[in-house]
């Protein structure tokens, strides 16, 4: 056992132990003998009760140290003061009886008795005192003289009794004091190793939060070739990395906190998106310019659009910026990210691509026009008539030509949606007539496929404004490649219904797929899905991309769901006409 164990053990406690209790009444005592032998006025007038009460003060010593060491037998603990008040009894009959000036000693273990939990005891204390005061009479050394006497073992003790009820209330508040001050003391503790546990954890989310910006900052400046910019709310710039500086031409320090996003835009694009947001009546939109550019973003869908922007000198250039809304912890909206990127080369290079493409399908439809012709007349010759066998390869030629035309009309047609050349010849006009058409037409086709055609649309007039030229090939392309990609014994269903306020065609087959990843590619020129190469169907990937700018002219949307192996579903929706 260590020293500080020892010195907690016996005497630094909440609750003294035993021997600690005992030590005042032994000293106490045995002062009083050591008095006795020295003062001269003082004697012991009956040597075998002395030493009977000496005796017990040293056995209930012993006890005392014993039930120190041996905590189990704490419970009983309460027999040493009753033989302190015995063994005072007996030094107090050695030492005078009635008259012994050691009659003091029995407060010790009295207030032992007093400062115990629980308050029945104060009785023990009052029988014990009174046995200890009229020892002298009980064991007939003196007789009793008086009433005083008598008066002495009743009275004394009820005082006794009543101070030690007084000592076991304050004790007893005392211990709810300790109590309640042991309570906050660990509650203290408690919030101290909280706080210190809140002081850690807010040192190494700190910590983290430094490194993540430390790791953005060093993303932002490696960003050179895009422009990544950041406001609050009010698009004022908070966040500017070099290919901003590269692409405006201003510093960091002169944009941020100084300049707002929608100043570095052409204000006419500007005005033109916010005539296109068509924001509902009443809706007061304080900055209409910075509202233009993220409303799609505030309503939680990112945005991918070209913009023109205005450098610091004045000049133009063509960037594509993606916007996305920047929120807190809540969720709540705090700023947006513009990451614009330059495109005016790629412009360039997709206008010189659709020139070049108008150019060789402009000069390709000449001579295939005048094969045709010279076809037509040589079977229409009825002067030198061909063969059964020429006729056949004339057949071969003109639907190999006519397959070529085809091909150039619809290079033309992507070249004009390039260049954003081509124009519709709107009219109010009825869409259900013209999917019927492109069904019926498609008949002998899927027929001959051996694939079911299927249709569901409504005799209910449907009006929008619309080009039923332009709409009627794209629905041709949609049926056609529906028939296409489907196999033999497959089906493939054509259906029209209104929702709310708008005219909604879904063209659904039962054929091979597309595979998920290849969905977003899906309307690129040129582009084809891995399962119709994979499966030899002829195709060059021009009537999706030329079907979509269709729709698009028509401010409709076209989506497309599909899964491998079980078929695909394109969705047209076109505004209806009010």
């Amino acid at each position: 056992m260590t020293l500080r164990e020892l010195v907690n053990k016996f005497i630094l406690v909440d609750t003294p132990s035993p021997l600690l209790k005992q030590a005042p009444t032994t000293i106490a005592f045995f002062a009083a003998v050591v008095l006795t032998f020295v003062v001269p006025s003082l004697n012991f007038t009956n040597w075998g009760a002395a030493l009977g009460g000496i005796w017990g003060i040293i056995i209930a010593t012993a006890l005392a140290t014993i039930f120190t060491w041996s905590p189990r037998f704490e419970r009983i603990a309460l027999i040493i003061p009753c033989i302190d008040l015995l063994a005072i009894g007996f030094f107090r009959l050695g030492t005078g009886g009635a008259t012994s000036l050691f009659s003091a000693l029995i407060i010790l273990p009295v207030i032992w008795i007093a400062v115990t939990p629980q308050r029945r005891y104060i009785i023990l204390a009052a029988i014990g005192t009174s046995i200890a005061l009229m020892m002298p009479f009980i064991l007939g050394f003196s007789p009793l003289e008086s009433a005083n006497d008598i008066i002495r073992g009743i009275f004394t003790p009820i005082v006794f009794a009543t101070a030690a009820g007084i000592v076991n209330e304050m004790s007893r508040q005392g211990r709810v004091q300790v109590a309640a001050i042991r309570a906050l003391a660990e509650e203290r503790d408690l919030m101290l190793r909280g706080a210190v546990d809140y002081t850690n954890r807010l040192r190494e989310n700190e910590e983290r939060l430094q490194a993540a910006d430390r790791l953005t900052r060093s993303v932002l400046d490696a960003v050179t070739e895009q422009s990544v910019i950041g406001t609050d709310v009010t698009g004022l710039v908070d966040v500017w990395n070099p290919g901003a500086e590269r692409m405006l031409g201003l510093t960091a320090a002169d944009a941020q906190g100084k300049r707002h996003v929608h100043e570095f835009h052409v204000i006419d694009e500007l005005l033109e998106r916010s005539k296109e947001l068509n924001y509902p009546p009443g809706e007061t939109v304080l900055n209409p310019g910075f509202s233009a550019l993220v409303e799609s973003a505030r309503l939680g869908q990112p945005e991918v659009r070209q913009w023109t922007y205005v450098r610091a000198d004045g000049t133009t250039l063509s960037v594509e910026v993606a916007v996305t809304r920047r929120v807190d912890e809540n969720l709540r909206t705090v700023g947006y990210i513009f990451v614009a990127t330059d495109v005016t080369q790629a412009l360039e290079v997709s206008r010189l691509k659709d020139e070049f493409v108008g150019l060789i399908s402009h000069e390709l439809r000449t001579p295939l026009s005048s094969i045709l012709g010279y076809l037509e007349l040589m079977r229409d010759d009825e002067e030198n008539p061909l063969s059964d066998e020429q006729l056949q390869y004339l057949g071969v030629a003109e639907r190999n030509a006519h397959r070529l035309l085809r091909l150039v009309g619809d290079l033309l047609f992507t070249a004009q949606v390039g260049s954003s050349s081509f124009s519709l010849d709107a009219i109010d006009m009825e869409v259900a007539p013209v999917l019927r058409a492109s069904v019926e037409s498609a008949g002998p086709t899927a027929a001959a496929a051996g694939v079911g055609l299927q249709i569901d649309i409504p005799q209910d007039i449907s009006m929008i404004s619309g080009d039923p030229v332009r709409l009627g090939q794209a629905c041709d392309n949609l049926i056609s490649n529906a028939i296409k990609f489907t196999p033999r014994g497959g089906t493939v269903t054509v259906s029209m219904k209104n929702v709310n306020d708008q005219v909604v065609i879904s063209i659904t087959d039962t054929g091979m797929g597309i595979p998920a990843d290849e969905l977003d590619q899906l309307f690129a020129r040129f582009f084809r899905a891995s399962t119709a190469t994979r499966a030899a169907v002829p195709g060059v990937g021009l009537g999706l991309s030329i079907t979509k700018a269709i729709v698009t002219a028509h401010k409709g949307e076209l989506d497309v769901a599909s899964e491998v192996g079980i078929g695909t579903a394109f969705i047209v929706r076109l505004p209806r006409k009010q």
